[in-house]
């Protein structure tokens, strides 16, 4: 009795706890539950910003060399495809400003839609908000909550590239500014996000019509850098306001009432249209009495490639649209564009020169095999959707296997990854064509099919993770993917031991056209793939199904 007399008089009431609104709990909780993407964006955005200048300052240790490397640019349109519209280069300043802001900028416009669409249509389909507001939350609160965990993603991603800029010795001021130039684009898309959340129906179409408009966007900046009297088209996309915010080059910070008016008047849209419609329902009905469609509901494997085949060719499609685009970008690499010095930084990932367009589309299908391996990892993440929304329960209910209904959703998965795959080194061939580069097509399909091994060596991971730890899967899969690639691009350039940068798979593939297909390597990775996925199959089997 004594004890627990002792315990009860040393345990805080609740009364003297501190209490915290139903607002700020809303907001910690999208902010938990956007944790995974925050922090792979996270990872991106420090690394990148420190990368970019800290190579530049090493490679060009001369302004006849900064001056050299700038004028080289001139006229030269294929990089401003990426890259935008290049201001004082012959700095450091000028230069990170013109590579890290205009890829990061684009990073940061797909954040701010994934997080808001996510925080707001993705947890009505999944039946959160109707809980919340059965209680004493309002529609606003919980609206305005999630809006403010987007907010404090935003703020995640400015300190993460500040770091990143000041690691690289960077001036504090300037890389302050830079770093909220960049992020500036991401409380514009998130309003888009919003706005889309209520006019959708489903998560799905929400990220559909906002990756659509996001789209517009880079293409409206792409026509304005690229084509010399359509200029005036910066003014129209949040891409291009972060151009013209000059960061370290000329700075206008006048042109940041743009993206903040653009801003408060996107999320008070979003805020008016949400109560003007159901929970659970959007402005654009779900056709239910249309006629019934039955084609690809002969087996669940069927029906899983029609409840994806919308995401299947979204992503198909704006992976081959990116690879035409970095393919005429190799065309425009010369041995004036890259020193020797920084040339030996990159050849230590492997990728050997990249003065060439072999050398350099090597250099990027590294992140194209990322990039396939994330999207292997999401398909199993759409498996788990399905558990956790309950509709598994149903179809097990009928005479379908466990093991059949796993093992035909990642049949789907290695059968997309396949055509995603090679279709991305065909139009990289296609576009590195068409800017005058010549790479044979058979070393561009294989470098599409280069891809493979790895993304199937995620699959099983991700598949085994989903197995035994179904609601941790996607923090095992995706961070497991992220530590090993960001070990391999690091390590490798700082010179870590190689048997060090060796327990990455990413440091045993043939980065193929720079290199050969490495066949043993690829053949371990894809028997290790292989070997979890089987593995997955009995655990799944045995284990209680989970709901979210």
């Amino acid at each position: 009795m004594g004890t627990v007399s002792q315990q009860a008089q040393t345990a805080p009431r609740a009364k003297d706890r501190p209490a915290r609104g139903p607002a700020a709990a809303l907001t910690a909780r999208a902010a938990k539950n956007s944790r995974v993407l925050t922090i792979a964006f996270t990872y991106l955005f420090v690394v990148y910003s420190f990368i970019q200048p800290y190579a530049y300052r090493r490679g060009y240790a001369t302004l006849a060399s900064r001056r050299a490397f700038a004028a080289s640019f001139e006229g030269n349109k294929g990089l401003r495809l990426l890259y935008g519209l290049p201001h004082d280069v012959a700095t450091v300043a000028g230069y990170t400003a013109w590579r890290v802001g205009g890829v990061l900028a684009i990073a940061a416009a797909a954040f701010g839609l994934l997080v808001a669409v996510g925080a707001l249509r993705g947890e009505e389909d999944a039946g959160r908000t109707e809980l919340t507001l059965a209680g004493i939350v309002s529609r606003r609160t919980a609206y305005w909550s999630a809006m403010a965990a987007a907010g404090g993603g935003a703020l995640i991603l400015w300190l993460a590239e500040f770091a990143g800029f000041l690691a690289a010795r960077l001036p504090a001021a300037g890389a302050a500014y830079l770093a909220l130039a960049t992020v500036s684009v991401i409380p514009v898309t998130a309003g888009a996000g919003a706005v889309v959340s209520q006019i959708a129906p489903t998560r799905r179409m929400a990220l559909e019509i906002g990756g659509g408009a996001v789209g517009l966007l880079f293409l409206l900046r792409v026509v304005a850098d690229t084509v010399d009297s359509a200029g005036w088209l910066r003014w129209a996309t949040p891409l291009g306001w972060a151009e013209e915010l000059r960061p370290l080059a000329g700075p206008q910070p006048a042109v940041l009432l743009l993206p903040a008016a653009a801003s408060v008047a996107l999320l008070w849209l979003a805020a008016r249209l949400g109560a003007t419609r159901d929970i659970g329902s959007g402005l654009i009905a779900l056709r239910g009495s249309a006629a019934p469609r039955l084609r690809l509901l002969s087996s669940p494997a069927a029906q899983a490639l029609r409840s994806q085949r919308d995401s299947l060719t979204a992503w198909a499609g704006s992976g081959a649209v990116l690879a035409f685009i970095l393919g005429a970008v190799s065309g425009s690499v010369t041995p004036a564009d890259v020193p020797h010095r920084l040339d030996q930084q990159f050849a230590k990932l492997g990728t050997g020169s990249i003065v060439t367009p072999a050398g350099y589309l090597a250099l990027i299908f590294l992140f194209v095999i990322l990039t396939i391996s994330v999207f292997a990892c999401a398909q199993v993440g759409a498996a788990r959707r399905e558990e956790a929304g309950q509709q598994l329960e149903t179809l097990l209910a009928q005479p379908v296997g466990r093991a059949g209904w796993l093992a035909g959703r990642l049949l789907i998965a290695a059968g997309a990854t396949v055509v995603i795959s090679l279709l991305t080194g065909l139009l990289a061939w296609a576009g590195a064509a068409s800017g005058g580069a010549h790479v044979p097509l058979g070393q561009m399909i294989e470098a599409g099919a280069n891809c493979l091994p790895v993304a199937a060596l995620f699959l099983g991971i991700a598949a085994l993770a989903y197995a035994v730890v179904p609601r941790a899967s996607a923090a095992v899969s995706y961070g497991i993917l992220t530590v090993t690639f960001l070990w391999q691009a690091v390590g490798a350039l700082l010179g870590a031991p190689g048997w060090l940068v060796g327990v990455t798979p990413f440091a045993h593939v043939g980065l193929v056209p720079a290199e050969p297909f490495r066949a043993g390597a690829a053949a371990v990775m894809a028997a290790i793939g292989l070997a979890a996925a089987l593995a997955a199959l009995a655990v799944f089997r045995r284990r209680d199904l989970l709901g979210d």
